[in-house]
C-alpha cells in the first residue's frame, strides 16, 4: 500500500489534498477502503453543506459494515463526485483517483493532520 506523499491525511482514514484556489479534494485512504470491503453504498454531504473538521459528514456502507465518513477540514462542500454515487465501487479500485468523494472550500485546517509517512507509522501501529 502506497499513500501518496502529496496528500495529507487524517486519524479517521481520509485524505486531502493541498488546496487549488482554496478548494481540496477529500477522499478516504486505500487502508480504510480495504478494511471496509467492497462499497456498495456512498452517502455524501451536499453541494452548499459546512463540514467541520472530525465530524461526521456522511456514509459508506460495505458488505461488512457501514462506516461514517468524517472531514478532514472545516470548509463548504463545493462539488461531490457522482461517479463515486453512481458506482461506490470506485472507492476501492481507485480511492486516490477516480474515488474521491467530494471537494471542499477550505475555511480551517486542523494542525494534526498527518504526512504520507506519518500515515503509514499510524496504520502500521
Amino acid at each position: 500500500m502506497s499513500n501518496p506523499q502529496k496528500l495529507r491525511y487524517s486519524k479517521e482514514h481520509e485524505w486531502l489534498s493541498a488546496a487549488e484556489d482554496g478548494v481540496s479534494t477529500v477522499g478516504i485512504t486505500e487502508h480504510a477502503a480495504n478494511a471496509l470491503g467492497d462499497v456498495v453504498f456512498v452517502q455524501l454531504p451536499e453541494v452548499g453543506d459546512t463540514v467541520s473538521a472530525g465530524e461526521t459528514c456522511g456514509e459508506l456502507e460495505s458488505t461488512k459494515s457501514v462506516s461514517d465518513l468524517y472531514s478532514p477540514v472545516s470548509g463548504e462542500v463545493t462539488e461531490i463526485n457522482e461517479d463515486v454515487v453512481n458506482d461506490p465501487s470506485l472507492v476501492n479500485s481507485a480511492p486516490f483517483e477516480g474515488g474521491w468523494l467530494f471537494k471542499v472550500r477550505v475555511a480551517e485546517e486542523p494542525a494534526d493532520l498527518l504526512s504520507a509517512d506519518e500515515y503509514t507509522a499510524f496504520v502500521a501501529g
